[in-house]
This record gives C-alpha cells, structure tokens and sequence, in this order.
C-alpha cells in the first residue's frame, strides 16, 4: 500500500540540491548516510563540515513509528504537548501486547479482551491527532513499516530499538524514546550526534545454507554488542545488489545489537521490485529519478577507506551459517564449530524448541526457504524433534503464506502459528513449564537473546540463527546438527541429508490480503474525545517533573551498584510487565529488578541505608522518596543496551533517582535519562568503579556552572567516615542542560508550543 505520496514527492524534488550543496561545501565525495543525513537537515540547522561522534546536529524525519508499548508513553508526552495535530505523518502498531499461548486466533482474541483498555485508547488517541493505527493482528511495526511506508533516502525515528529495519529499503531509520517521537511530532528539531561511519563490503554471493541472518551474525560476532556505537553501518558491494530487499532488512534490523545508530543499503533493483511487489511502484519510479543520490558517490566506494572510520569485508561465498548465544547476541559461533564450542561450555545440545518470525525474519523469502525444509520431513520419512512455532511479520505475509499452501506443510509437521506480533521474541511467550527454571536449549530467528529475554525461564539457552537453520536443528532436534555435512536417521532407518534450502524472494502470484489492519484517522479529530480513567491500572495521565533545585545535590543514597551487563530489559523487563507501559507509578514497580548487586550477587536485592534491611529495589527507592532521598544508580559498560524503551529512564526519574553514573552508555538510553532530565554520568578513571561502597552518602558537586565539556565532581562519604572524590563526564550540550534544569524536555516543548 502507498502511504504519503506527496511527503515523499517533497522529499525526491529537494534531495538533489540539498546533496549538492554538502557535497560542495565540504569538497568531497559523499557516502549514502551522508546524503540522506544532510537532505535531512532541519531548516534552522546551518550546514556545516559536521565532526563524527561530536557534533550535535538537528534534524526534520519524515515520519514517526510507535509500537502499543512505548507508544501509550509517547502520546501520553504528546497529549501535554498541545497540538492539534502530529506535524509529520505518524502510525501506531498493536504488536506488543499479544501473549503467543496457544495459536493465533485464540491469543488475538484474548488479546483484545485483555488490552481493550489500551487499545481503545491508542486508537482515539491516534484518531485526534491525525495518527495511522494499526490494529491488533495486523503485524509487527518493523514489517508493516517495510511493507508500506518506507522508502530510500528517508529519515524516520521509531520509538522501538528495531526501527533500524527499514534501513533495508534504503532509509536512515532510528530507534528512539517517546520523547524523542513527541519532539517530532509537536514539529520540533530532533536532535542526534553526528554519527560516525563503518562502511560494510559484501564480496561474492550468499548460497545454499547462508543466508542474510549469517551476514548481521558474522559482523555481530567482529564488532560485539557495542562496536556500532554512535556509527551507522553502510552495506555496499556485489554481495549488497545480489540480495533481496528484506535480506537486507534483517541485516539492518540486527543491527541495533551491535549499539548501531542504525545501518542502511543504497538504491538497487531488489528494491526496486520489494517496492512494486508491495503496491509501491510510483515511489519506485521517484526514486529511479534520483538514483545516484540514492547511493554513494562512486569514488566512496571505490577507496572506502577514505570516507569511512572503518571498513569491513566479508566474502559472501566463503561465509558460514551462524548461531550466536547464548545470552547475548555477539557470541558468533560458525555451525562448523557448534559441536566443540557446546562441549567447551556444557551448553544442552537437545533443541527443545525452535522459533522463526519476528520482525527479523518474517519476510515471504525467509518462510519459503523455511517451508522448503518442512517439506523434506515428508519426503524423507523424518520426525521433527523439537516443537516449532512460527510468527508472521504481518497479515499480508500470513495471508499470501496461506493462500500459497505453506501453512498447511507448516501444519503437517506439527507447527504452531502464533499471532503476526511480537510474542516470543520479546518475552510474550506464555511457555508451558517454563516456570520450572530447567536448563535447556532452543534456537530461534529473532535478533536477542538476554537471559529471560523469550520465556522468563534465566536457565533457557537461546541461541540465534536463520529461519532456514532453525528449521533444520528443529528436524534434527540437536544444537550441534550440521545441515552441510550431517545425515538423519529416518523412520527406515536409513541415513538421509537435507537438501539445501530454496525460496522465492517474492510471491509469484503477487501479496494479498482481506484485512490489512488499518484504521485511517478521522480528517478533524476535534471533537474526538480522549479519556483516561483516573482508577484505571494500565493507564495514568502525567505530571510534569520537577524542575532542577538550582544546587548540588547533596546526601544521596546508593541505591544499587549494577554489575556487569544491565540492559534495558534488566531496568525495565517486558514481557507480563507490558500491561503497565501506559501506567508509570504501576509500571515502576519493575524497576532494576533484574539488575545484579554487586554486594551480593542478587538481583532485586538491596541494602535500604535508613533501615539496615535488605528488599526490593522499586521498595527500597520508593522509601528514599518518601523520606525526600535523593539516590544514585551506579553502573557497568554499556548500560541501557538493548531495547529503546524510555521507561528504563522514566522510572528512576519517577521513584526519585537523581543520577546514573556508569562506565559508559548505550545510545539510546543515555538519550532517553537526559530527555527526562536526569544526570547521566561516566567514571573518568572507570577503576573509580570499585571506589563505590554499599553504605555510601552522595554529593555531586559542580552542577551550578553546568556546561559542556565541564565535568562534575562525584564525593563519596564512606561509612567508616572516609571520603573519596572522584572526577565524572557527561555529554550534555547546552540544549540537554536546559532539558536537565526544566526538569526534562517535555516542560520546554509545552511551554514553546504554548508561545506559539
């Protein structure tokens, strides 16, 4: 379906001179991240050589996409924002909020019943102010955006760390917070630090068993879980033009698990077609007008080296089918090496289930291949030894997958179809014995794999790979199974190999569907009217935060010492807490309770210093609040990696925590700590880290000349009555200081739109 048509018209008629213009004024050839970034300047934003990783820079997206779950927080913010109307086309996506139990229809059903409240307001919401819905059922965000409103050379923000998936049909495409989506939304500059560049060389052609997922896999496994950060990731190559337009979206959909700003492909033929298989073929006929602003300038590529802070090659001929786990997304393990590297860890090799969808894998291509195993188990005379499930990414693919016969192979293996959302992948998975706490394996095609990420169960080992491997691991029921090279043994008793997997990139009879999901919002929302019932328990209208004090904070409390990784999940956990996301008191209840003491090993175990006793973080805090305590969390590396859910800033705010000083942070979330006006600090000296003792009082000092690059001064009263003072860093430029002294950015945005 084609969404906005004259927005993108605008977009094509002035991206030439735009593109030109940067290209002359710094004197050199441009990459395609540059282009769509400076096509995208805001119109008070003066053009400038721009330094990577250290300018602030403001932005105009194009558009804005918002998943149930953060986007109850997000209209919330905008609702105060005093609008009329979303400035820039926006769309709301029911995904979240359907538990995968038993099959599709049954759980949608229960869904709506269970969520009626949230849904309902979401939808009025959404038809005030001018905002596209999408109902439940109709598909996960990232798909149904791929599907209908993506486009190369946009710029779009997404308050879902994913959001990153649209970067496959050539977009620069951001994960934020609400806050974030509000600012745009109220029609106000969104503000990024000029990212840095790794550029990505495809060689050669993916074939047989590799798929796209084993790209993204591989340069997980080389980069890590924070080697993208602050950088865009910039595929480009032979191997880029050869494959298809949602091969290249998984890639960049993964590409939030390496910290990625986001990642992106320039122009080809492949979407070209994934545009006018998709009902889009006069945005394709735009965009072939502006081709070569739609890509790099030929020189970038041709010396890479040059224009990019680093270049990475992978051959895609030689490349390897991956798994990557347990745990965490950059532990990449070639299948080749699956078998030593279990027996090493004393990983479980029994697959007990396998997964595919999300909105990683959930393309047409990605369940061909799929069902072109499932077919073999027939065929072959073979069992699957583990159950299976499958998630489509939206109707329109459940329906063509459907028509084309291959929910009826899926059937006869004994698959599941769950619900065209989020489920298991974000850890609404209502998984039968779960509860248990038994270790054990399962293998999916999702894009994480934290521990409790997918079932709650910490001992479940999650390991990621294609749909076309999970499959196959699936048959064989064995982590360790080599598709390559391994036989099976059939109901004869014979030995059998799997043949290689084939799809179709598109549907040869072309996408249908009855029922997208849909709902257009009304031409004059006016008179629709938005309530909110006052003892509702998914739903509570904001108060403004307090503004800053205008002193150092002085006697704060520790309230926990974080070790090791703390991702966003850890702060703030989804799955059966997603019923409170439009609820902040409620919802704060979560807060850092999957975070781990470093005084004792224990999560959501802390010392409360005004009683001696040990309980709950959210109960400890609220205790701080209630005595009028300050408190400070401290931190590991990469904390707030993960997803981008702003209510892992928005809690701490709400409970009363004053500051998060940590080793470093993820993108997101620091972003995310300072729109809500919190301090987010880093250790100068990161062994200033072990200086942090349980009982400790706070100071931090120096916040009445708050200004950029000025660090602040950390004084920690230990109990014995010692003292250490400890230098700290922040990011903040001038703007976020204001944001820090109004209380967050939101008071500023009400009272600019009020001026106006």
């Amino acid at each position: 379906m084609a969404f906005d048509i004259d927005m993108i018209k605008k977009v094509y008629a002035e991206m030439p001179a735009k593109v030109d213009n940067a290209r002359k004024t710094l004197g050199r050839p441009l990459t395609l991240s540059e282009k769509i970034l400076f096509a995208h300047l805001h119109a008070d934003q003066q053009l400038s050589n721009f330094e990577r990783g250290k300018s602030y820079v403001d932005f105009a997206p194009d558009r804005v996409a918002m998943q149930d779950a953060t986007a109850q927080m997000a209209l919330l913010q905008f609702m105060q924002a005093g609008r009329p109307k979303a400035a820039v086309p926006s769309t709301v996506h029911c995904d979240h909020l359907i538990t995968a139990r038993n099959e599709a229809k049954k759980d949608l059903e229960v869904a709506n019943a269970e969520s009626k409240e949230v849904y309902d307001f979401l939808a009025s919401v959404s038809n005030k102010y001018g905002i596209g819905f999408w109902k439940p059922g109709a598909g996960i965000i990232h798909q149904v955006v791929l599907e209908n409103y993506a486009f190369p050379g946009g710029m779009m923000i997404g308050t879902d760390s994913h959001t990153v998936n649209a970067g496959g049909l050539g977009m620069v495409a951001v994960g934020v917070g609400g806050a974030d989506a509000c600012d745009v939304m109220a029609g106000l500059p969104w503000e990024l630090k000029w990212p840095k560049l790794i550029g990505i060389k495809l060689t050669g052609k993916l074939s047989g068993w590799t798929a796209p997922k084993d790209v993204i896999l591989k340069v997980a496994g080389i980069l890590t879980v924070k080697g993208g950060t602050g950088a865009i990731v910039e595929y480009f190559g032979e191997g880029a033009a050869a494959m298809s337009c949602t091969g290249k979206g998984t890639i960049c959909n993964m590409g939030a698990e390496i910290g990625a700003t986001t990642s992106t492909f320039g122009y080809d033929e492949s979407i070209s077609r994934y545009l006018k298989a998709t009902g889009r073929e006069e945005v394709a006929q735009m965009a072939d007008g502006v081709k070569a602003y739609l890509n790099a300038d030929p020189e970038v590529y041709a010396e890479p080296e040059k224009y990019f802070d680093q270049v990475i090659e992978i051959n895609l001929s030689e490349l390897e089918p991956h798994l990557n786990g347990p745990f965490t997304p950059d532990l990449a393990t070639p299948i080749s090496k699956m078998k030593e590297m279990a027996a090493a860890n004393g990983w479980p090799t029994k697959v007990e289930v396998g997964l595919i969808g999300s909105c990683t894998n959930s393309s047409y291509e990605d369940i061909s291949r799929a069902v072109s195993l499932a077919k073999q188990v027939a065929e072959k005379g073979l069992t699957p030894k583990a159950q299976y499930t499958i998630t489509p990414g939206s109707e329109q693919v459940r329906y063509t997958i459907e028509r084309d016969g291959f929910l009826e192979v899926f059937d006869k293996i004994g698959a599941t179809v769950f619900a065209n959302a989020c489920g298991p992948c974000i850890g609404m998975w209502d998984r039968m014995g779960a509860e248990k706490q038994e270790r054990n394996t399962i293998v999916h095609s999702f894009n994480r794999n934290f521990a409790k990420r997918a079932d709650g169960n910490p001992n479940t080992l999650a390991f990621v790979a294609s749909p076309e491997l999970v499959t196959a691991l699936a048959i064989a029921g064995d982590l360790t199974f080599n598709p390559i090279t391994d036989t099976l043994t059939n109901d004869k008793g014979e030995q059998v190999k799997l043949d290689e997997p084939t799809g179709m990139e598109l549907p040869a009879k072309g996408f249908a569907v009855e029922d997208a999901g849909y709902q257009a919002p009304a031409e004059d929302g006016s008179k629709v009217n938005v309530q909110v019932d006052p003892t509702s328990k998914r739903l509570q209208l904001l108060d403004p935060f307090a503004a800053w004090e205008g002193t150092d904070l002085k006697g704060l409390k520790l309230l926990i010492k974080a070790k090791g990784k703390c991702t966003t999940d850890h702060i703030s956990m989804a799955g059966p807490w997603l019923k409170f996301r439009g609820h902040l008191d409620n919802i704060s209840n979560n807060m850092l309770i999957g975070a781990v003491n470093f005084f004792n090993e224990k999560t959501d175990n802390v010392k409360n210093q005004l009683t001696g006793e040990y309980g709950p973080v959210p109960a400890t805090q609220r205790a701080y609040k209630a005595a009028g305590i300050g408190s400070i969390v401290v931190g590991d590396e990469n904390y707030g990696e993960g997803s981008s859910r702003e209510h892992a800033a928005m809690e701490p705010r709400h409970l009363g925590v004053r500051a998060i000083l940590v080793k470093s942070f993820a993108r997101i979330h620091e972003t995310n700590l300072k729109k809500q006006g919190m301090l987010a600090l880093t250790f100068n000296d990161k062994a200033d880290y072990d200086k942090i003792q349980e009982d400790d009082t706070i100071s931090i000092e120096g916040l009445t000349e708050f200004a950029p690059g000025k660090s602040l001064t950390v004084v920690l009263q230990h109990k014995d009555g010692s003292v250490d003072s400890i230098v700290v860093n922040h990011t903040y430029n001038a703007q976020q200081i204001e944001w820090f002294k109004a209380g967050g950015a939101l008071n500023i945005i009400r009272k600019q739109v009020a001026g106006n």
